[in-house]
């Protein structure tokens, strides 16, 4: 027998399995470093990809605003914008640098939040120099062009009204962005929400490339793309990280050519070939993704891709926050069965697109053909029977369901980190 550690919050439920139990996992742990996370972004920093140095594109800059992660993301900050303030710096000493929080559709991130993100010393420097982005404000929000899809592309103003826009990150697969990072922190990270909407449609949501680990030929990555360059976002450092949050690689420089420099290198450390079974286990990755209910389709995904036609895939999330937002609950919630809920999804008009419908979408893509049984914080159980899935207090409890339904002979795959992973067959 053999342990499995599944992420869940700050911790893990582990479960004892027989020895030749699949277990999916990304190889990004193989990436040890012994230097410390400042000094790999500022190494990268001093060679950056298809730009001039941060300090050269400061000269001359009255302003520059820095786009950085917000609470639902484990970005390294405290090891990146450092480096980026002291090139910056170094470039322009009189440079006036602002700190705009790319919340996309995320609920704004609070003060306290931003002080264990930042640091006690950047947030007491920049307190008064941070904004936090709103895109249900269209008084904060400006039009700069049109995407090629069709909707038109509003982002922040003070992303808009800067000299100089850059942008932190990190890499990892996305569920049908294909990665994270680079043109994401402009499109949906600082986007109006008519924006973001038109961009997360139904139609795009349910092409075949809108995938995990998909950027080719991917609609809704083409369109973040554009955004970005509309924008002007001139400079990006993204970073890779391991299962302990740890800076393991980065990648600097233009926003296109350092983000497909650091996506090419993750790739082979994150794909998995499928190991199709009866039954699969899979999570968010712990805290912080796993805190609410709309994030959980990320995970989910990964099992999406392995659980055989007619098999169970059991999701830990401890969704402490909640649904994560009312209009992705009530869009499932609201129906009365989820494949009625699927069919509205792929009847709605890109310029009707509801807010969260793209969480809600997917998670009715994967429930409609495999029963879920979520294991979660206990006061969450109306919640997800609310959302069409079957609430279980343990990973055993869940297991034991599972085993229920399929049989005491299925056949099992473990992912202990759904959203560290793309799984497909190898090309």
């Amino acid at each position: 027998m053999k342990k499995v550690s599944f992420f869940y919050d700050t911790t893990t439920q582990d479960l004892w399995v027989p020895d030749d139990t699949p277990v999916l996992e990304s190889k990004v742990d193989t990436l040890k470093s012994e230097r410390d996370g400042r000094t790999i972004v500022r190494e990268a920093m001093e060679h950056p990809i298809g730009s001039k140095p941060l300090r050269e594109l400061a000269k001359g800059k009255k302003d520059c605003v820095i786009i950085i992660s917000d609470h639902t993301r484990p970005v390294p900050s405290q090891d990146i914008l450092p480096e980026m303030i002291r090139e910056l710096e170094e470039g322009n000493p009189d440079i006036n640098i602002r700190l705009l929080v790319a919340t996309g559709f995320h609920r704004p991130t609070s003060t306290e939040e931003l002080k264990a993100k930042l640091g006690d010393a950047l947030y007491a420097r920049f307190q008064d120099k941070i904004l936090v982005h709103d895109a249900h404000d269209p008084s904060r929000n400006e039009k700069i062009g049109v995407l090629p899809s069709g909707p038109d592309c509003i982002v922040d103003k003070d992303a808009v009204h800067t000299d100089l826009l850059i942008a932190e990150g990190f890499i990892e697969p996305h569920f049908f962005a294909g990665y994270s990072g680079g043109r994401k922190s402009v499109l949906p990270g600082v986007a109006d929400a008519v924006t973001v909407m038109g961009n997360h449609c139904s139609k795009f949501i349910d092409d075949a490339h809108a995938r995990t680990g998909i950027l080719k030929d991917n609609p809704i990555h083409t369109d973040m793309v554009e955004a970005a360059r509309l924008a002007k976002l001139a400079y990006i450092v993204n970073v890779v990280i391991d299962e302990k949050k740890k800076t393991v690689a980065a990648f600097a420089g233009d926003f296109e050519q350092a983000h497909a420099a650091g996506c090419a290198f993750l790739d082979p450390y994150v794909c998995v070939e499928p190991e199709p079974a009866d039954i699969v286990i899979t999570t968010n990755g712990g805290y912080p993704l796993d805190q609410n209910a709309y994030q959980s389709p990320k995970g989910m995904t990964a099992a999406e891709a392995t659980v055989k036609d007619d098999g169970v895939i059991i999701m830990l999330a401890t969704c402490k926050d909640g649904t994560g937002g009312d209009f992705f609950y009530h869009i499932i919630a609201d129906e009365p069965d989820i494949e009625t809920a699927y069919q509205k999804f792929l009847a709605t008009p890109q310029t009707e697109t509801r807010p969260d419908q793209w969480c809600s979408q997917i998670l009715a893509r994967i429930a409609r053909k495999h029963p879920i049984i979520f294991v979660a914080d206990p006061k969450q159980k109306e919640m997800i029977e609310g959302l069409k899935m079957t609430y279980a207090p343990s990973l055993d409890q869940a297991l034991a369901m599972a085993y229920e339904m399929k049989g005491k002979d299925a056949t099992l795959t473990c992912i202990p980190n759904g959203v560290s992973v793309v799984v497909k067959e190898k090309e």
